[in-house]
């Protein structure tokens, strides 16, 4: 007997959703930036305050933002963060943050919410997904070359004995 999937889909995060998750999208953002990155943890908690805000100044309501909860069958297994920007001489449509939780890791939610962040693409008429992912993030790289992305960018580093 075949397992059966569940059913994963995107709903729009809801105004009293939003502060849990900017405290958890920043918090991650700045964990890559210190661990993969090669700041400190202050310099990297400062970034991510800074650049959350910069990037979402009008919180839920930034224009542009859509920021979605992923959901296998109505159970919330993690976040999706999308925004429409300019990129190369088009609109693209730019994955901010994607995170299942923890416990539902491996499943197969991250993939199916990129592939639901693919028929938001669509749906806006945008013909491409962009992203950044730290490069010490092989779990997340593994599966984005799995969905067909391919680098286009490598920022390397060396830290030098003083």
């Amino acid at each position: 007997m075949t397992p059966v999937q569940p059913t994963v889909r995107l709903r729009p995060m809801r105004a009293e959703e939003f502060p849990a998750f900017l405290v958890a999208s920043r918090d991650g953002y700045a964990e890559g930036i210190e661990q993969h990155g090669g700041q400190t943890h202050e310099a990297a908690q400062r970034k991510a305050d800074e650049d959350m805000a910069a990037v979402l100044p009008q919180g839920l309501e930034t224009p542009g933002h859509v920021i979605f909860l992923v959901e296998a069958d109505g159970v919330v297994v993690g976040r999706l963060w999308l925004a429409e920007r300019p990129s190369g001489g088009r609109t693209v449509l730019f994955v901010y943050d994607i995170s299942i939780e923890p416990e539902h890791q491996g499943h197969g939610y991250g993939r199916a919410a990129m592939r639901l962040a693919e028929g938001v693409a669509g749906d806006r008429g945008l013909a491409r997904i962009e992203l950044n992912v730290f490069g010490g993030n092989q779990v997340a790289r593994g599966l984005y070359r799995s969905l067909g992305y391919v680098e286009t960018s490598v920022q390397m580093a060396k830290d030098l004995a003083p």
